[in-house]
């Protein structure tokens, strides 16, 4: 049976893996597959995270914001494992065990989270909300019964530290499935701000700014460094810890993902950094080395966050439940299937659809308060299209442009398919009101 290594880092771009920036990564990707069109499901922390670990979209879990912790009634990703005698661990960030509702809801945001609350992962080194908890610098987690465990030194390597002494204290009796959630390079919440690893931040000051962000206004010429600092010191992280594999004999019977829960936009296409269906909130990195995830490949095919439960399962040789929405990739690594679009749902700043193409980007968004706070609507209006083939960073909106009417008419089909594969009625959706700018 293989070991499994999830490694999750929060709110990071896919055009920041390169061999300047995480030359370790890149050499799992020279030995296992590399995703070029990956995408979230759903741009916001909890959310994504519920889809991880439930194998549906947040609407079905019932987790379509920040604050609302994982169903009772949910079979959670861990428990698979475990049943198949995988010993599971948890490390870093959780984010969904805390109720949202002031005073009436469970809270947990910095204190212990219960037994009953973890999705059932067996080692625990987490906490709930982990920026609340902690800085880029020095904080605090909880253990197996709920000891606080106080850590020094740059977040990321302290996260990665835990995940190693798992490695030395492991059931050796049982195949590992372990769990990495990283904080990094999600900016700091009570300091406004990207918090690099200091001795590296002045290495990336004139770091190139990604064209998507430069002809609009947001806060990444100031942000950037320490947010490619911090991608920086997660891949010698990441290098730490295929270290530890190889010295224990690990290394060639596991299997590792490196993933992202969604991207960041900078404030260039809403008051912050994410909750948006443009490519650089949701297009993410993907690499998945081990098993049949071998030879170098770069796979241009469109993939989903959702499509990431179900392929962990197929790894371990775990039979994939019907309710589980996404793709197995280890079987299409086999085959010549092909998603023609990726789905995503957006929460928070918005209730909003949006599909994702090979080559179009088409996107929808109610209107109203009530349907933000109830996670969907009834009623839609057509809000973004984006030809990518002739415009990749998403500067011209063409979600009112006659010549692209058949286009939309397709998409709208497409997206309402999608819809309704993830359980929600088919709602009517509207022409733009008016058309926005970014």
């Amino acid at each position: 049976m293989k070991n499994i290594v999830f490694y999750f880092s929060d709110q990071q771009r896919w055009d920041t893996v390169n061999e300047t920036v995480t030359p370790n990564l890149m050499a799992l990707a020279d030995e296992g597959v590399l995703y070029e069109n990956n995408f979230t499901c759903q741009p916001v922390c909890g959310p994504a995270r519920a889809c991880l670990q439930t194998g549906v979209y947040a609407t079905q879990c019932g987790c379509f914001q920040n604050g609302i912790p994982l169903p009772a009634d949910i079979k959670p990703l861990a428990q698979y494992f475990n049943e198949a005698g995988y010993e599971t661990a948890y490390i870093g960030k959780w984010h969904l065990a805390s109720d949202r509702l002031p005073g009436v809801g469970f809270h947990c945001e910095k204190t212990a989270v219960p037994k009953e609350k973890r999705g059932a992962y067996a080692y625990w080194r987490a906490a709930d909300v982990l920026e609340f908890t902690s800085h880029g610098y020095d904080g605090y987690l909880f253990g197996d019964d709920n000891e606080k465990i106080e850590f020094q030194g740059y977040r990321a390597d302290c996260i990665n530290d835990f995940a190693l002494e798992f490695l030395e204290k492991r059931d050796v009796s049982k195949p590992f499935f372990l769990f990495v959630s990283q904080l990094e390079p999600h900016h700091q919440n009570d300091h406004h701000r990207y918090e690099g690893y200091r001795e590296t931040v002045a290495q990336f000051q004139d770091y190139p700014i990604p064209d998507d962000l430069s002809f609009l206004a947001g806060d990444y010429k100031a942000c950037y460094p320490d947010y490619i600092s911090a991608i920086h010191r997660l891949d010698h992280n990441v290098g730490r810890l295929v270290d530890k594999l190889k010295e224990k004999g690990l290394y060639e019977n596991t299997v590792i993902l490196y993933t992202s829960d969604h991207g960041s936009h900078f404030k260039t296409r809403n008051a912050e950094y994410k909750r948006s269906c443009h490519e650089s909130a949701t297009h993410t990195p993907l690499i998945i080395r081990g098993g049949d995830f071998t030879g170098g490949i770069r796979e241009t095919r469109l993939t989903s966050l959702i499509d990431l439960p179900p392929t962990l399962l197929s790894i371990a040789g775990i039979e994939i439940p019907p309710t589980f929405r996404g793709v197995d990739l280890r079987r299409q690594r086999h085959g010549t299937d092909a998603r023609d679009c990726v789905f995503m749902q957006i929460s928070e700043s918005q209730c909003g659809r949006a599909i994702r193409t090979e080559r179009y980007k088409y996107a929808v968004r109610a209107a109203g308060i009530v349907s933000i706070l109830r996670g969907a609507s009834r009623v839609y209006f057509e809000d973004y299209l984006y030809d990518l083939s002739r415009d990749p960073i998403e500067k011209d909106n063409l979600i009112r442009d006659k010549r692209y009417q058949a286009v939309r008419a397709e998409l709208k089909a497409l997206l309402l398919r999608e819809m309704l594969s993830a359980g929600e009625k088919k709602p009517l959706i509207l022409p733009a009101i008016r058309k926005r700018k970014v």
